[in-house]
């Protein structure tokens, strides 16, 4: 809120200048009380914020939340890693009226850290099974071809020894793994290419997606750091460098990611199709 309160001070424009934090809500493990901490495996969940506030230009986490977000990161007292969605109450609300898992979750399980007076989330109106089934099987469709599409561009980069290029295009089919999955299972993903954040979302939501990224070792934690930093460093930054073995193991984990995010979609498919009587 502080990070907030100096991005909009200088502001001439009247919706920047009144600009509000409307609500800060906690989601996700920690608001259900499951959460896991297991050291002896390297997996803790992470916490998950919604901030919702007064006009949609002020969702733009480069201009407002940046240095909100590396100032968490980098702070001692925070002892696990926090994620931040931004949205306008209209956003919110018109997802609850559609019924979408994602909201619908937040409103049913969330706890308010933060509330400013007027600004009610809307009542949720569940989707159909029916219309669930439809939005979920378009979504699973379109996805997991460009999961597909993905590796096989990878492959050629590598066949090519272009590790650099293989290195992005991994990025890619992560980044569409986590994103099919997530709009299958609950109908939204954050605007985000930051491969832990989306990690975090989807393995919240099921556990066995978890198994994909080995996380007890040094080398295995390294390895998807490389994968999460690809997006931006793969291709601009010369010092980006990796090697066969870790792209070799990188291609591993992706496969295994997108075979489970099939079957586990698959499954939530056949059961919302059940529920339908289709």
């Amino acid at each position: 809120m502080e990070e907030f309160s100096v991005a909009i001070s200088r502001a001439t424009q009247p919706w920047k200048k009144n600009g509000r934090i409307q609500h800060i809500i906690l989601f996700g493990s920690y608001a259900r009380g499951d959460w896991v901490d297991d050291a002896v495996n390297g997996y803790q969940s992470d916490f998950d914020i919604l901030v919702i506030v007064s006009h949609k230009d002020l969702t733009d986490v480069a201009e407002y939340w940046y240095v909100a977000e590396d100032k968490i990161q980098q702070s001692a007292a925070i002892s696990r890693p926090v994620n931040i969605i931004v949205h306008t109450l209209d956003e919110v609300n018109q997802g609850l009226l559609r019924g979408e898992y994602f909201w619908v979750d937040i409103a049913r399980d969330g706890v308010a850290l933060y509330e400013l007076p007027g600004g009610a989330l809307a009542t949720p109106k569940p989707l159909t099974a029916a219309d669930a089934y439809e939005m979920a099987r378009s979504y699973f469709s379109d996805w997991l071809s460009k999961i597909d599409t993905a590796l096989e561009g990878a492959a050629f980069y590598l066949s090519k020894n272009y590790n650099k290029d293989a290195a992005f295009t991994l990025h890619q089919a992560l980044e569409r793994a986590y994103t099919c999955f997530l709009l299958v299972r609950t109908h939204y993903v954050p605007r985000s290419h930051n491969l832990k954040f989306l990690r975090s979302l989807a393995e919240d939501k099921e556990p066995r997606l978890i198994d994909a990224w080995p996380r007890a070792t040094r080398i295995d934690r390294r390895r998807f750091e490389l994968a999460k930093r690809a997006y931006v460093e793969a291709r601009y930054s010369a010092s980006y460098e990796i090697g066969a073995d870790d792209l070799a193991a990188i291609t591993a984990a992706a496969r295994k990611l997108r075979e489970v995010v099939e079957a586990v979609s698959r499954e939530w498919l056949e059961d919302l199709r059940e529920k339908a009587g289709l």
